[in-house]
């Protein structure tokens, strides 16, 4: 009872989604996906989608195009940039001011540009709510370029609430979350991870984030070739299963989730 109102308290600190006249996060408010369940992987971007089901498409790097059964669509870490599809989204996200994850120069068509940085000291709080899908951020601390300062609230992880699931982009993540952004964070089904094992999170930290979240699909980005990608596929062995469909798109669902946490590549659309 007492580690449950610790969570419950960090969460309320730490996390302005609980305001007056916001919808509640359901992925904190539930524990467990359902278990037993199988994946789908089918059709690529802007075909339909069956009722409940969610297709996430890797661009590449760290942004990936994500569909509602309803026709939205969100890009994450949005740089100008999205393949060969003629698509405005319906909101971005961009996690850091770094030129691979951000433009200072989105197209004024799009509705919703969700920047992840603090400013003015103030960290990024957002909480979109389009009825379809819910955005929100967690704030996380990033290093400097020096590699030891510290710019606090410079990263933010988005959640993606839609469809039932809970989806989760953990953006340029330096440190290992705490006690109160975990609450916050709540439960993901499916998490996009940084695994480059340098530039962000070294690699037995992120192994040891990914693990404690227990995601059903974790989908590795920001690799630099195939060495980084199997350093990871090797350290997450153990824990996870692997698959690698050759696809550049995935089709998820709470009724096609895994019954064990699994690791599923996407090809990125650019190779």
């Amino acid at each position: 009872m007492l580690r449950s109102c610790l969570i419950l308290l960090a969460v309320l600190t730490a996390l302005p989604a609980f305001a007056e006249g916001r919808r509640l996060s359901h992925c904190i408010a539930i524990a467990d996906a359902a278990p037993g369940m199988r994946f789908l992987h089918r059709a690529a971007f802007g075909t339909p989608l069956d009722e409940n089901t969610v297709r996430l498409t890797f661009v590449d790097h760290a942004t990936f195009l994500l569909e509602t059964p309803g026709g939205l669509v969100a890009a994450t870490d949005y740089t100008g940039y999205l393949g060969p599809n003629p698509v405005t989204p319906d909101v971005v996200t961009m996690n850091n001011a770094h030129e691979t994850h951000f433009t200072a120069f989105p197209d004024p068509a799009i509705p919703h540009v969700l920047e992840g940085w603090a400013k003015g000291g103030e960290a990024a709080d957002h909480h979109l709510d389009l009825g379809e899908i819910l955005v929100r951020n967690v704030p996380t601390d990033i290093r400097g370029r020096d590699g030891a300062s510290v710019r606090q609230n410079g990263n933010s992880i988005f959640v993606f609430e839609v469809a039932g699931l809970c989806i989760g982009h953990l953006g340029h993540l330096h440190h290992v979350p705490d006690e109160a952004q975990f609450a916050a964070l709540g439960r993901l089904d499916v998490v996009m991870a940084p695994v480059d094992g340098r530039l962000t999170l070294d690699l037995p930290a992120m192994i040891a984030v990914l693990t404690r979240l227990k995601s059903a699909v974790v989908i590795p980005m920001h690799w630099f070739g195939p060495r980084t990608l199997d350093r990871f596929l090797a350290g997450m062995a153990g824990e996870f299963e692997a698959s690698r469909p050759g696809s550049s798109s995935l089709e998820v669902s709470l009724r096609t989730l895994p019954s064990r946490p699994t690791v599923m590549v996407l090809e990125p659309l650019s190779d």
